[in-house]
This record gives C-alpha cells, structure tokens and sequence, in this order.
C-alpha cells in the first residue's frame, strides 16, 4: 500500500529532476535536444507535405475562378494579345456596365429573388412536415412512401419535362373544369374564354409555387430525407409530454417540433434558394417569354460588346462567364453571412442511422 502511494511522488521527483537538469545546460544543446531531433522533424516534414497538398487543392479549384475574374475586365484587344495572360492591359468596366443595363440585371435579380425566396420557404416547411411524419409517424405504407421520395431524387428531370409542361399548359384538377362545363364559368376573374377547360399556368409563378407546395418541386426529396433524420434523432419524450399537457399534434409539430429545427430549416432553405436562383430547368420550362426576366436571361451577349473581330470567340465566353460571376455573387454573400448554419444543418441531418 505504501508503495503504491509513493510512486506517484518518485515519479514527479524524477520528472523535476530531469527539468532542472535540462534548465541548467546550455542554450545551444538545449535546441539541439529540442529541435534536431526524429520527432521534430517528422513533424515538420508532414506539416510542409500537408501545407503543400492544401495549397495545390485549392490552386486547382480557385485558379478557374480568377482567370474569369481577370477576363471580366479585360478589353477586346487583350483577347488577341498573346502577351495578356492574368492582368489586363486594357482595364475596363463595359463588360459589367452592358450586363447591368442591356441584360436587366437589377430587374432579373428581383424577380429571381422573390421566386426563390418563395419557393424556398414553401419547400422548407412542406420538406419539414413530410419529414417528421416520415420519421415519427408509423403507418402502412411508410416505408413505401419513404423508398417514392428516394425515387424523385433518383429520376432525371429531364423525364418528367414534357409531362410537367402539359400539365400547367392544359392545367385542369381532377376535370373538374371540364366537368362545369369550362372555365369561364369556374374562374370567370382569369378571362378564360368560354369554351376552355384548362388554364393555361405557363409564364407564371404558379407551376413552381405548386410543385413546392406539393412536395414534388426541385431537389425536395433531398430536403425531405434530410429533415427525416433529423426528426429521427429528436426524443420521443418531447412530444409525449406535450401530448400529456393536452397538445395535439400540429400544435406539438408547431410549438415544440419547428423551434427545435430552426437550424436545419435553414440548410433547407438555403439549398432551396441556391438551387432555385441558378435553376434554368424549370425557368426554361414554365417561362418561355421574356415578360419575366429572369437569371437565364442575363446570360447573353449584349447589345453593345457583340462585335465581330479577331478574338471574337473568346471574348464572347469571358462575356458569358463574367454574366455567370454575376449571378452567383448573391449566393456568396449568402453563404459568407450563413455558412455557420449551413455547417450546423448537414452535421445534424445525420444525427441517426436506419
């Protein structure tokens, strides 16, 4: 018993010993002994291997991002000088001044914006009730259901295009216009003449608005899986208590269930709003005039820089990227003032395992 209390103290004796002992001889060994040795230097080696590898990671990821920064304010005359590779001699504003005021940018941001910011939040509460009904809920059919949402993430959209068109373009809910007997009858505010019986939703905001409502918009099976885990790592005790006090079920998802995942809606909002800004899918489907401008219609040449000379071709693609940098730079304002929720949301998307 009593050496097995003493040998802590000899231990601490020995360690201060050996300090004091190191302390005592001179400067020069003592970096010797420190620095000049197998472990010092593996551990140099490996931080220099490691610091070298994340410099050539991000140099291939950020170099085409500044060769389209650098081309954006590069003149015509720099496309065909051979000398010009990064910084131009030519430094010009024009690219951006035509894009702003020829492609309608501000006018395109504005609309984009108030489609996204919609859809997003559509999408973001549907996501989240499918998800904790999914995860919290056990009825027949449930994993059925669970394996169809999965099935709309494997499906290519491109599929579903012409079908989706048809639908909005003779829109019309179980017959029910055909069934009255046209449109004109049913939804005389729309000025349908009086023989249709169908609305004709394309050019407008409802296509979308539906499809986010319905659950079946873009990328929603992702949105849903990933509240479903989510869901899935809350306790059941939470919701029993609140049963107990009297709180049903809407009222437990409202009071209780959205407070808890405010941090992962906010992922799904942001992949929603990112995914819907830069989409060209749908916009491309359901917007076929330029009444509504849009982001795809700010990628084209204006006016006043399609000119025909030497280095046309090239100029044209740095016009095109320039346009692209443009509509992206929203997102990353977004993503610099978000990106803690973000990190946060994806980490707790997979807080449980089936």
């Amino acid at each position: 018993m009593n050496n097995t209390q003493s040998t802590p103290r000899v231990r601490k004796e020995t360690k201060n010993t050996i300090k004091v002992d190191f302390d005592r001889t001179p400067f020069w060994e003592r970096m010797k002994a420190k620095f000049l040795n197998k472990y010092f230097l593996t551990k140099v080696i490996w931080a220099i291997f490691r610091y070298v590898i994340l410099i050539g990671i991000s140099y291939i990821i950020l170099f085409p991002f500044f060769t389209k920064i650098a081309s954006s304010f590069m003149g015509p005359e720099d496309f065909v000088d051979a000398t010009v590779k990064l910084i131009p001699k030519n430094f010009t504003f024009d690219t951006y001044k035509y894009i702003f005021l020829e492609n309608k940018y501000m006018q395109a941001v504005g609309n984009t914006a108030l489609l996204s910011i919609s859809a997003a939040l559509i999408q973001t509460f549907v996501c989240a009730m499918i998800g904790y009904g999914l995860a919290k809920f056990k009825f027949k059919g449930n994993k059925l259901m669970f394996v169809l949402v999965i099935f709309t993430m494997i499906i290519p959209h491109q599929t579903l295009q012409l079908s989706l068109f048809m639908k909005f373009r003779y829109f019309d809910v179980l017959g029910i216009m055909k069934l009255l007997g046209g449109g004109s009858r049913l939804l005389p505010q729309l000025n349908i003449t009086g023989g249709a019986t169908s609305i004709n939703l394309t050019n407008t905001y409802w296509p979308l608005a539906l499809l986010s409502a319905t659950g079946l918009a873009f990328k929603n099976g992702l949105y849903i899986f990933m509240m479903r885990q989510f869901y899935r790592g809350v306790p059941n005790e939470l919701e029993e208590s609140a049963y107990i006090d009297g709180s049903g079920i809407f009222k437990t998802f409202m009071k209780i269930i959205l407070p808890l995942s405010v941090p992962m809606m906010i992922t799904i909002f942001l992949f929603a709003f990112s995914w819907q800004w830069t989409d060209t899918f749908y916009t491309s489907l359901f917007f076929t005039r330029t009444s509504i401008v849009l982001m795809k219609n700010v990628i084209a040449i204006p006016e006043s820089l399609n000119m025909t000379y030497a280095g046309t071709t090239m100029y044209n693609a740095a016009i095109r990227n320039t346009c692209g940098l443009m509509i992206i730079f929203p997102l990353v304002i977004i993503y610099l003032f978000c990106q803690r929720y973000l990190i946060q949301g994806i980490e707790r998307s997979g807080m449980t395992a089936d």
